[in-house]
This record gives C-alpha cells, structure tokens and sequence, in this order.
C-alpha cells in the first residue's frame, strides 16, 4: 500500500481525472439537449423538441392567440 507522499498524489491524480470526466460528460448532454430543442413558440419564445409538444403548449398557453400556420395541420 502507498504511504504518506505517494498516497497524496494518487488522490490528487484521481480527483482531477474524475473532475475532467464529469466536466466532459456535462457539456455533451447540455449540448444534446439544446440540440433537440427545435421548435419556438413565436408568442413566449419557449423551446419545444417536437411539434406535438409545441401545439399542445401553444393551445393551453395562448388560446386566443392566432395558430401558427406549421401547427394547423399537426395531431395533438
């Protein structure tokens, strides 16, 4: 087993290996997840992934607001 000095280093070593896969691994799903938010309501500026979401969103958030016309022809 590694003692005093040696020890401290490996943790150190560790620790900073750990904290750089953590950083990397956030970033990739942060960026995945903007990525996937295609569609934005032209009333609130809110992202939406599909356009289902974004009719439903938009009929129980601004009903009396005119549909968009890419939203017309969607299935809720």
């Amino acid at each position: 087993m590694a003692r005093g000095q040696q020890k401290i280093q490996s943790q150190q070593k560790n620790a900073k290996k750990a904290a750089e896969k953590k950083k990397a691994q956030g970033a990739d799903q942060k960026t995945a997840a903007k990525a996937a938010l295609v569609h934005t309501c032209p009333v609130c500026k809110t992202q939406m992934p599909d356009p289902k979401t974004f009719k439903q969103h938009f009929e129980s958030k601004h009903p009396k607001s005119p549909m968009p016309p890419e939203l017309v022809d969607v299935q809720a």
